[in-house]
C-alpha cells in the first residue's frame, strides 16, 4: 500500500507546531483510518514534563478518544520520525497494522535524540542492562492474574 504524502505533510506541520512553540521536539505524527486523520499529536514532553508524550503517543491518546475504542486495527500511523523503543510498542498495543516515517533513528541522533542505546539495551540479558530489572513479591502479585481471569466481564485485548 503506497503511503499518502498528505498524512506525513501533516505530521511535519504539527512537528513544526510543537518545536516552535517550545512544546518538544520535532516529532509529529498522525493516525489515519480509511484516508481519513483519526488522531494526531505532536511531542509534548517538555510541555507537561512528562517523557511519555511523544508525538506517536499522543497521536494514538487522540485517535483512541475519538473512535472510543483502544484498538486501532485498521489504521496507520505517519510519523516525522522512525518510532522509538516506547512508541513502537504503544503503536503495536493499539495494533496499528502499517507505520510510515520521515527520518531514521542516526538522523535523529545527529541532533540528540538518539534512541540508538535503548534498543541495544533491550537485546542484552537482564543482567546486563543498565536499568537493573528484579522480580519482586512475585506471589502476591501472580495472584492478581488468577484475579482478572475469574472476572466475568474482562475485556480481552
Amino acid at each position: 500500500m503506497p503511503d499518502d504524502p498528505r498524512f506525513m505533510r501533516r505530521a511535519i506541520e504539527l512537528a513544526r507546531i510543537g518545536m516552535n512553540s517550545g512544546a518538544g521536539g520535532p516529532f509529529g505524527a498522525v493516525v489515519v483510518k480509511d484516508g481519513e486523520i483519526v488522531g494526531e499529536g505532536h511531542n509534548r514532553v517538555v510541555a507537561t514534563n512528562d517523557p511519555t508524550a511523544h508525538g506517536e503517543v499522543v497521536a494514538i491518546r487522540d485517535a483512541c478518544s475519538r473512535l472510543s475504542a483502544f484498538s486501532l486495527a485498521g489504521c496507520e500511523i505517519y510519523t516525522t520520525g522512525e518510532p522509538c523503543p516506547m512508541c513502537l510498542g504503544a503503536i503495536h498495543w493499539a495494533r496499528i497494522g502499517r507505520i510510515y516515517y520521515g527520518f531514521g533513528i542516526s538522523d535523529a541522533a545527529a541532533i540528540g535524540f538518539d534512541d540508538r542505546e535503548f534498543y541495544r539495551q533491550f537485546t542484552l540479558p537482564l543482567e546486563e542492562r543498565d536499568v537493573p530489572i528484579a522480580e519482586a513479591s512475585a506471589d502476591e502479585a501472580k495472584l492478581l492474574l488468577a484475579e482478572y481471569l475469574a472476572l466475568p466481564n474482562r475485556v480481552a485485548y
